[in-house]
């Protein structure tokens, strides 16, 4: 491997799980240049699933989710300092204290923020919540071991249904509000997102669909929320978990096409420039990335998922590090876990690059179940509710392209009884939440008018 590969200088932008893995990975690559690490949050790397997860629920405190290190990565931390640019011509990363530092690679993996209620006025309320940090779920916890009357939880996706599912082990009164007609609809689609409603409410939670938020009320201290039906909540605690942001405005100069739906780059983790060019000292890994898959139509796809930070993550830092003949691409099949109300909901594939589904095992009845995913005659997801072992043979089968409906083969009751049905997956701009996974299409964000010039 050549030298000027191993010994030159790395700066990864983004302190969370993705950039202290890529590190280690880089590490484990034979990488020996100096390594700097840029996080703006002051902590060290910590685990985010277990904050609606376990902290809500009381079981862990939140300084207990600190991500272990594999390996010492060796790296100079510069924690609590945001990035404000980057200037790819001069390779140099711009910090919000003034310094910046040079780099031959950089890797950007700055993640997502939590989507913030749109009115400061109103956001600033002493009572309003979002969960994103360590230090959102420690301040959201102490509130909930205050015993409030009741939450107000804005969204039904997977952070708003977990917090409610948290909020009612506890014994509190919750209300979960979603524009779109079901919890969890934007990321599994209606047929599993029946499961979802029925399983809030048998548990107590107060759901209300196909019904906005118009105001958050209160003096200093929120009380309570009108809703577009005429409605009113009142409350002493409000989560807005109406989806996140990806981290791209520091790059607004920067020439990458990067934009809302996140940065765009190749399967080798390549950032593209607005131009569509890929560069070769830039990388992208984990939430702010969107990246083309072969199994879903070459498409960007966009994840919010854990598993997918680490291994988009050692992905980049072997190509960081890596000849190009050398280099491989990131190809993993998506997957992701929620636990709530106490169901284990296991997936893998894109759900939503879907147009039919079929139970192929259990029944929502029983609520245990494998609900499959297809499009266009061939399966592209599954989602197991309580039925996990058999989630490794669905993966098999987007692997291979299995034609859609499948087979049986993983049945533990023969032959499936169900037939196909529409996979119901909304439009995500009319819901509250939206998926973890997503298809964003083909080309970068920005459309640009191309200048020639003229003789």
């Amino acid at each position: 491997m050549p030298a000027d590969l191993l010994q030159s200088r790395i700066v990864v932008v983004g302190a969370s799980l993705a950039g202290l893995r890529a590190a280690e990975k880089l590490r484990d690559e034979g990488f020996t240049g100096p390594l700097t690490i840029v996080g703006d949050e002051p902590h060290p790397p910590y685990d985010r699933p277990p904050l609606s997860k376990q902290v809500l629920f009381g079981k862990v405190p939140a300084y207990s989710t600190g991500l272990p290190m594999r390996r010492d990565p060796q790296a100079e931390w510069r924690l609590g300092v945001r990035a404000t640019g980057l200037d790819t011509a001069g390779k140099r990363v711009l910090l919000a204290d003034g310094e910046s530092l040079p780099y031959d690679r950089v890797l950007i993996a700055t993640g997502t923020r939590a989507r913030p209620w749109p009115h400061p006025q109103e956001a600033a309320l002493d009572g309003v919540f979002t969960l994103r940090t360590s230090d959102d779920a420690e301040q959201l916890a102490e509130r909930l071991n205050a015993g409030p009357r009741r939450v107000l939880v804005i969204g039904g996706g997977f952070t708003g249904s977990e917090i409610a599912s948290a909020c009612r082990e506890r014994g509190i009164a919750v209300t979960v509000t979603e524009r779109g007609p079901a919890p969890l609809v934007g990321a599994l689609g209606g047929t599993l997102a029946k499961l979802a409603a029925a399983m809030q409410r048998n548990h107590g939670v107060d759901l209300r669909c196909g019904v906005t938020v118009t105001a958050l009320r209160g003096d200093g201290h929120f009380t309570g929320a009108d809703l577009s039906d005429g409605s009113r909540i009142d409350a002493d605690v409000c989560v807005v978990a109406m989806g996140a942001v990806r981290n791209v405005e520091w790059l607004a100069e920067s020439g990458l096409a990067a934009g809302a739906r996140g940065i765009a780059c190749d399967a080798g983790c390549r950032a593209f420039t607005m131009y569509g060019l890929v560069t070769d000292d830039v990388f992208v890994a984990g939430d702010v990335s969107r990246f083309p898959h072969p199994l879903f139509d070459y498409q960007m796809l966009s994840l919010e998922h854990w598993r997918n930070a680490v291994d988009q993550a050692e992905v980049a830092a072997h190509n960081m590090v890596s000849p190009e003949p050398e280099r491989r691409p990131h190809l993993t099949v998506p997957t992701f876990w929620s636990s709530q109300f106490g169901l284990n909901i296991k997936s893998v594939g894109v759900p939503t690059f879907s147009d039919q589904v079929v139970i192929a095992q259990g029944s929502l009845q029983a609520r245990r179940l494998a609900m499959v995913y297809g499009f266009r005659g061939r399966v592209t997801a599954a989602v197991t509710v309580d039925m996990a072992k058999s989630l490794e043979y669905y993966r098999n089968l987007i692997e291979t392209a299995a034609p859609f409906p499948p087979p049986p083969g993983a049945s533990d009751r023969g032959p499936a009884a169900e037939v196909p049905v529409p996979s119901d997956v909304p439009d995500p701009s009319g819901l509250y939440h939206g998926p973890t996974v997503a298809l964003t299409g083909h080309l970068p964000d920005r459309r640009l008018v191309m200048m020639r010039p003229t003789r």
